[in-house]
């Protein structure tokens, strides 16, 4: 089934130990939708200025793509430039950030997306994304990604919205600072008592937990032997989670747990190369592949 997600296009200018990049493509909705496309078909919420170039829509379509709320305004792109430092690949240094295009931008569905059944909400702020959900006719799966900037200044707005939803994407940082909790499992808890049936913390190198009222589980993360650019791996994240959920419709205990699987794979090909460099090429053989090996470290025989 068709699959919408709200959330940004930037041009990324990043620093790691591996080197530097400048004006690549990213952004929460474009490093959401490489991964999500693998597995169903994604639909683009988002706003790019008209310095936007060109080659990254034509490269977007080519994905596969629908690109049809894409909105071009005037004005620049949003612009992101971080660095990572070798002591912690974890963490991104924010150098600069230039929103742009996003300061006056009010996300809006074609009519043919309104009835779309799946839904993301990637990383944005929460009160246009409360303002998305009135247009969306009779959901299904409703996702929710956040981060500390809107917990810290928005976080009325984000609990709001957290009711609205059935499946929050947090890391382990967010959890803990909008629970005040450091026990993760008691954090889930906390989360789940906010609104959300599902709760998804990334534990980066340290794995996944998964927590509801009836299932909770946890897989370690795919050990990869030399990390390039984190940048976009939790938005590629929830794109694997999200796809692979909308493909196949039932929320029962296998698909959720093979979700967190493809998920944890994608998102290990992400941080592989700088941007989009990996997962543009990637093919479901290759993730396939990869899972196979995943599952090994905890097979039991």
């Amino acid at each position: 089934m068709s699959l919408v997600v709200l959330g940004t296009v930037a041009l990324d200018h990043v620093k790691t130990p591996s080197g530097a990049k400048k004006d690549m493509l990213g952004g929460s909705a474009a490093h959401f939708a490489m991964s999500a496309r693998l597995f169903t078909d994604v639909h683009m919420v988002a706003v790019v200025g008209r310095d936007f170039p060109s080659k990254h829509l034509t490269f977007l379509k080519a994905k596969g793509i629908d690109l049809s709320s894409l909105k071009i305004a005037k004005g620049k792109t949003f612009r992101w430039s971080g660095e990572y430092k070798k002591s912690d690949l974890n963490t991104a240094l924010t150098l600069g950030t230039e929103l742009g295009v996003l300061e006056s931008y009010v996300p809006e569905l074609k009519n043919h997306q309104q009835h779309l059944p799946n839904l993301f909400l990637a990383n944005f702020d929460p009160d246009l994304q409360i303002q998305l959900l009135k247009h969306v006719k009779s959901p299904r799966l409703i996702g929710l990604d956040s981060m500390n900037l809107w917990i810290t200044h928005k976080q009325k707005s984000l609990r709001r919205l957290m009711k609205m939803v059935h499946l929050f994407v947090a890391n382990d940082a967010e959890a803990r600072a909008l629970t005040e909790e450091n026990n993760l499992i008691m954090a889930a808890r906390r989360l789940r008592a906010m609104g959300p049936r599902m709760i998804v913390i990334k534990k980066g190198e340290h794995g996944v937990l998964f927590y509801s009222d009836k299932l909770m589980f946890s897989f370690p993360a795919y050990p990869v032997d030399k990390v390039v650019d984190p940048t976009g791996a939790g938005d590629t994240f929830a794109g694997g989670l999200m796809g692979y959920l909308s493909r196949m419709g039932k929320l029962d205990d296998k698909n959720l747990r093979r979700a967190l699987l493809y998920a944890t794979t994608v998102a290990s090909f992400n941080v592989q190369g700088f941007g989009m460099a990996r997962t543009a090429s990637l093919t479901m053989r290759e993730v396939d592949e990869r899972l196979k090996t995943l599952t090994k470290f905890f097979a039991l025989s």
